[in-house]
């Protein structure tokens, strides 16, 4: 059966780099699907420039932080630029790209559409507008095992959790390109052999936990030394399974920290000044990163006091949905009484919780690190 399938995927894509694009622009599901867009990649004569452009542009978006991604909106604006990169300085370098992609993608539309009217012009435009605000990106995973030659099998993501799909196989001879194979890949392919694989931006709205952290602004360094305060902090983060399919790429965990900063009230009166606060940020965690320890310093709670009773704690995988909030308290005590203080925190109807509960203050000792198992991640918590 798997013969007969992958024999009429070739096919089909044979008979797509000879036929025009059909339904082009928004609105038209069949030419906007990944499928699609996965065969207009199989059909561009992609050679060694193409080829650098994409793995330049996945690196630096690993590089910030993010998955191994090249948003198609990048692709049609600012060639090689990954995610997260300074537009200004990435379109300074995209002029060293003589034939970027997206020149092949305009040439093989046009060649394929009445452009010289403005019909067929117009056709043309709306594709590449629909294809830049489609979402969709070429993700490459195991990206920094390719060996700078290999021409990557091309794929898509079939969205209903799959582990394995047919690819596309590009061969190139004679100055000529084309699909000269479909084969069907899984995970253990993509670490072999260079994969391609078209689907859905996740992550490009967030930014990472590493790339906060490099920018050296974000937390509240205590800088008066007469009266030392500690600060909660994670120390460390370990993924113990990837919660999606390999086709979506990597995991984006979510952590919220809700409870009060500075909380040192003595009286009910006081507790009018003060409010909880919550920090969250996000940490990226790559395919082949499960079961390695990332090390960084996030702050969770600052000038962390002993009057504090209970954290509300929530980790999620991120999956989008529907925004809805758990509604839930952090609680702090005044004279051996605890008081607690509404806190909502945000996340999405089709999030997969990770863990989600509250984390007492005792929990926690000043000078010591605290490993603990949270769901399927492990946390490394430290009061310095």
């Amino acid at each position: 059966m798997s013969v007969i399938v992958a024999s009429a995927a070739l096919l089909l894509a044979a008979n797509a780099c000879n036929r025009g694009v059909e339904a082009v622009g928004p609105g038209s599901e069949g030419a906007m699907s990944k499928r699609e867009v996965a065969r207009m990649l199989s059909c561009l004569p992609i050679g060694s420039e193409q080829l650098s452009e994409v793995y330049e542009a996945v690196s630096a978006s690993s590089c910030n932080g993010y998955d191994e991604e090249y948003m198609m909106s990048d692709l049609l604006t600012v060639p090689g630029a990954g995610v997260g990169s300074d537009k200004a300085a990435a379109s300074k370098a995209a002029s060293a790209y003589g034939n970027p992609i997206k020149n092949l993608i305009e040439e093989y539309l046009s060649a394929r559409l009445p452009a010289r009217s403005k019909a067929g012009a117009d056709d043309v435009q709306r594709y590449l507008d629909a294809l830049m605000e489609s979402g969709m990106q070429i993700y490459w995973p195991y990206s920094e095992l390719w060996d700078g030659e290999t021409i990557p099998l091309i794929t898509f993501d079939p969205g209903d959790g799959s582990e394995s799909n047919y690819a596309y196989v590009v061969s190139g001879s004679d100055g000529g390109y084309a699909v000269t194979d479909s084969v069907f890949v899984d995970e253990a392919v993509a670490r072999k052999r260079p994969v391609w694989v078209i689907n859905q931006n996740d992550d490009s709205q967030y930014t990472p936990l590493s790339s906060l952290l490099r920018s050296k602004t974000i937390w509240d360094e205590d800088e008066d030394d007469d009266t030392p305060r500690c600060n909660l902090y994670i120390k460390n983060f370990t993924m113990l399974r990837n919660y999606d399919s390999w086709f979506a790429g990597a995991s984006e965990f979510h952590i919220w920290c809700g409870g009060v900063d500075g909380f040192y009230a003595t009286t009910e009166e006081q507790l009018r000044n003060y409010s909880p606060s919550v920090t969250d940020f996000v940490v990226v965690v790559k395919r082949y990163e499960k079961g390695i320890q990332k090390h960084f310093n996030a702050v969770l709670v600052t000038d962390f006091s002993e009057q504090l009773d209970k954290l509300a704690f929530l980790v999620v995988e991120d999956d989008g949905g529907t925004r809805t909030n758990w509604k839930c308290s952090a609680t702090v005590k005044v004279k051996s009484k605890s008081y607690g203080f509404d806190i909502d925190i945000p996340f999405n109807t089709h999030d997969d919780i990770v863990w989600r509960g509250q984390l007492g203050a005792t929990y926690f000792s000043k000078g010591k690190t605290i490993e603990g198992r949270f769901g399927d991640v492990k946390l490394t918590f430290a009061l310095e």
